[in-house]
């Protein structure tokens, strides 16, 4: 079992619930906030508009949260907002070079952990694209690049959670039949990987292992199948037996009542999962409320229906373990 050192282990009560469950909400969205914003109103969004959206999404959403995950970029005024709860700031820049192959990460230009951390940063979060499928020169960068956060993060000894989101090494189609098949290996791999002691990763912000909408006998499924029901949970299970570590679930952009049913499947499955990091399955139909009607309009919907979400993910996550149980806290 590990032993966290003092600063990790503030640093993770500070984003956990009492019972030692991270039930946090994500927007630090840049780039795909604002052209979901552009899209939506039929003309350009500015920085003000990210501002305005990240300020209303976390004053309303962390009275029902442990904790906010923003960006330093646009999401430092919303983080004076935050009720009290606790902070992850994102490290890296939005998106990636698509002019070069592998999804290659960078980091924000005049940020460090040292600076995130003078900026109120109870945990550092890093995303970064990956497949175990990948080049090897590729994914030598990637993990060099880990190491280096990861010392990072213990020279400034405050927790590093690292999300990793997987793809199609042959630039095909994430919402494929085939890529739902190769999806459990993508993330048990990912898993088994930078659980290794040498990146000094705190918590995993994982994928589920299933594409929901090929899991036969859902309510999400489409009707062609990658998985039976009973694969798909044996799947989840497997997928967490590849790490020690604390790990939780991120939304990837689902709906939220397919979000719901995938935490419920994840409670089924009966892996120790340590809470959620998600985000637009709270607030993303908000976005075109936003854009068409403005702030005040997005503030109600988000007093309603946002609080709604929100509810509808923590009573998914009763279940839920606390990491209390993978580190020794004292």
């Amino acid at each position: 079992m590990e032993k966290l050192t003092p600063g990790k282990l503030a640093g993770l009560k500070a984003v956990s619930d009492h019972r030692g469950v991270i039930a946090a909400a994500a927007m630090d969205q840049r780039g795909s906030l604002q052209k979901s914003l552009a899209k939506e109103r039929g003309a350009a969004a500015d920085a003000h508009d990210l501002e305005v959206f990240k300020t209303l999404v976390t004053s309303v959403l962390t009275k029902h949260a442990s904790a906010i995950l923003l960006d330093p970029e646009f999401g430092l005024p919303a983080s004076k907002h935050r009720n009290g709860k606790g902070l992850l700031l994102a490290y890296e820049k939005t998106g990636y070079d698509a002019t070069t192959p592998g999804r290659l990460p960078d980091l924000l230009d005049v940020w460090s952990v040292r600076r995130l951390k003078e900026a109120g940063a109870d945990c550092i979060k890093i995303l970064l694209y990956y497949t175990p499928f990948e080049k090897t020169p590729v994914n030598d960068l990637k993990h060099a690049w880990i190491e280096r956060i990861g010392d990072e993060c213990v020279a400034h000894d405050i927790p590093f959670f690292l999300e990793f989101v997987g793809y199609a090494t042959d630039g095909g189609d994430e919402k494929s039949l085939a890529y739902a098949k190769l999806k459990p290996e993508v993330v048990s791999g990912s898993m088994a990987e930078f659980g290794k002691a040498r990146y000094n990763v705190d918590v995993l912000k994982v994928e589920v292992p299933v594409e929901m909408s090929f899991v036969e006998g859902t309510k999400a499924f489409k009707g062609e199948k990658a998985y039976t029901r009973k694969e798909a949970l044996q799947h989840f299970r497997d997928a967490a037996t590849m790490t020690h570590k604390p790990f939780i679930y991120l939304s990837a952009g689902v709906s939220n009542p397919v979000f719901i049913e995938t935490l419920e499947l994840a409670v089924e499955s009966g892996t120790s999962f340590n809470g959620v990091l998600c985000g637009r399955a709270t607030w993303k139909d908000g976005i075109a409320i936003y854009a068409k009607q403005g702030a005040k309009a997005f503030e109600d919907w988000l007093n309603t229906t946002g609080v709604e979400n929100i509810n509808n993910v923590n009573n998914a996550l009763k279940q839920a373990h606390s990491w209390h149980e993978k580190v020794q806290t004292h």
